[in-house]
């Protein structure tokens, strides 16, 4: 089954404040960042059942190499996802969007 993607404002704004800081740290990781997320991404999409609950029906896909997470739900056909967010950040800032 396809899914169609949903990716909400606030979750494109984490995705983008991050690239940028990773770009200012070091030139090109900010591009490592954008592919490790849109690899967590399509896998989502592949298989959006396949990763545990975290909270109620929202759902967590962790980057590689970076400490992130991307925090999703599944609605009939769609991948809505909610937020891209580093590890350690409180879990009210994700949880505050569904």
């Amino acid at each position: 089954m396809d899914y169609e993607l949903i990716i909400r404002p606030e979750a494109r704004e984490d995705l983008l404040d991050t690239f940028h800081w990773y770009q200012d740290q070091r030139q090109g990781l900010g591009f490592d960042f954008k592919l490790c997320a849109d690899e967590a991404i399509t896998k989502i999409t592949r298989s959006p059942l396949f990763y545990k609950k975290v909270f109620q029906d929202v759902r967590r896909v962790v980057l590689k190499h970076f400490p992130f997470g991307v925090y999703y739900f599944v609605d009939n056909d769609a991948v809505i996802v909610l937020a891209v967010l580093h590890a350690r950040r409180d879990p009210k800032n994700w949880k505050s969007r569904i």
